[in-house]
Formats: structure tokens, sequence, C-alpha cells
């Protein structure tokens, strides 16, 4: 995948075929969603979108403001980089916290403590208010070097800790309009 911020336009390819190329404009974002559905539905991986809350499929973002999160409302993603190291530790596969793109990774607390996270949450300066656990996908199998998928990720989650769907970390959404965080801010859960 590929964006012409000069052009606002998004490009998606499969080796040397484009599967799409469109402006990010109304028609060409349905175009964009809609092939991008139809490849994904024609995959073996296509059971996987007929999961609550994965379909349809969206394109986030105006490409020109700046974000780090593939959800409309703007949450922010965290887990602990104990639970990574639970997870890293029950798999044959080196498991590092890239394979999970969270915006935030917090140290020194409890392996899978993010997960019953209720009350407000402050990094920082700033407040969240917990959302839901983050359900992963299929793209953590895949070594963040290589690409190649290297760890069953998901199967680990539920059938090794037990989960009944396989999650790790925990969706945040500021509760003031946010602010900065910054690396080493304190972290407060009440």
């Amino acid at each position: 995948m590929a964006y012409d911020d000069a052009e606002r336009r998004v490009r998606v390819a499969l080796g040397s075929e484009v599967l799409v190329e469109a402006g990010i404009d109304e028609p060409g974002r349905r175009l964009v969603v809609d092939t991008v559905t139809q490849y994904v539905l024609s995959s073996p991986d296509a059971a996987r979108l007929h999961a609550p809350g994965r379909l349809p499929l969206v394109l986030v973002g105006d490409g020109v403001t700046s974000r780090f999160q593939d959800r409309a409302r703007g949450f922010v993603s965290v887990h602990t980089r104990e639970s990574a190291e639970a997870l890293d530790a029950a798999l044959p596969a080196s498991v590092d916290d890239r394979r999970f793109r969270s915006n935030v990774v917090i140290a020194g607390a409890a392996a899978w403590s993010e997960l019953d996270w209720s009350g407000p949450v402050r990094i920082g300066d700033v407040l969240f208010a917990p959302q839901g656990p983050i359900v992963r996908c299929l793209a953590t199998h895949a070594n963040p070097d290589t690409g190649e998928r290297d760890a069953p990720i998901l199967t680990t989650l539920t059938r090794r800790f037990g989960q009944q769907q396989p999650t790790l970390g925990r969706l945040l959404l500021p509760v003031s309009g946010g602010g900065r965080i910054r690396v080493g801010d304190d972290v407060r859960v009440d």
C-alpha cells in the first residue's frame, strides 16, 4: 500500500499487480474499500471478516492530518510489556511489542492487567477512559521484520491463556480532548 500525499491518492498492490488506485475523495474511498473488501472476502481468511465489528471496512483519515490509530473515534491502543513477554514465553518464535502496533506500551505492570482496567487511566497529564479490550487479528502472526507468519498468536491466546477471544491490550479514549504523553510518563489506573 502506498499513499501519494501530493495527489492524495491511495494505491494498493499485490506484488506487481495494482488492485486499486484512487483518490481519497468519497467516490475514491468507496472504490478502495469495496476493492479491498472483495479481495479479502475471496481469500482463505474471509471467514474472519464475518466476526462482529469487522465489516464494513472503512478507510480512516483525511490524508492530511496525522493519525496514529485505525479507528475513527481516535482511540489510543495500549498493552503492557509484560503481556507481550508472557505471550513470547509461550511461543517458539520470538514475539515483541511491534507485532501489536500499540500506540503505548507500558512497562512495570502485571501481565494482562490492562484487560482489567475499568476506571480512569492517566498517562502523564492526559486522562483516558478505558473502552474495550483489543481482539487481535492475523496480522499479529506476521514477523515484523520478515512479514512471514511465524507465530500462532491467536490460538495461543485462546488455548494457552484460556481467553474467549484472542485479546492483548486495551483501547483508551482521551477524556478531555487529549494532550501529549511522553516516554517515561507515569501511568495511574484508578
